[in-house]
């Protein structure tokens, strides 16, 4: 079992900068240049909401200073808009622009020519949900863990 998981680990690993590939060349057919794939990401998470940087790291998909650092430059490129919260003074919230509207909107497309894609080479709804059935007990066991180290 050790090395099913040590290969498991590997594989999830290897996806992710698989995926990353993808949403990249994706961008790049786009022929847009001031923005990376993480940045995307974070683009396309965000959606319709509007959001401080404290609630898009609580999410838990992102490290508190990556997310600092890509939303500076996701401002400065013009796909974020950023304005004070109107409770908190304190707080600033994010929110896409028209630029950062048509990049979800091309990556949304994306999205659904690779579930188009992933029918047409056999790749069924049911194997979909036992893949997500397998990494969530693996997120669970993961949760566990760290709750079992940390001290109280």
């Amino acid at each position: 079992m050790k090395q099913e998981y040590l290969s498991m680990l590997l594989l999830i690993e290897r996806l992710h900068r698989r995926f990353l590939d993808v949403v990249k060349a994706e961008i790049d057919s786009l022929g847009i240049e001031d923005i990376n794939n993480v940045q995307t990401l974070i683009l396309y998470n965000i959606g319709d909401a509007s959001l401080t940087i404290g609630e898009l790291t609580n999410r838990g998909y992102y490290l508190g200073s990556n997310v600092s650092y890509n939303i500076k430059k996701l401002v400065e490129s013009g796909y974020l808009v950023q304005e004070r919260s109107a409770h908190d003074k304190r707080a600033v919230k994010v929110q896409l622009s028209e630029k950062g509207l048509y990049i979800i909107e091309k990556i949304d497309e994306m999205y659904q020519r690779n579930v188009d894609e992933l029918g047409d080479v056999g790749f069924t709804g049911d194997e979909a949900k036992a893949a997500i059935d397998t990494l969530r007990k693996l997120e669970t066991f993961w949760t566990n863990s760290i709750n079992r180290l940390q001290p109280f």
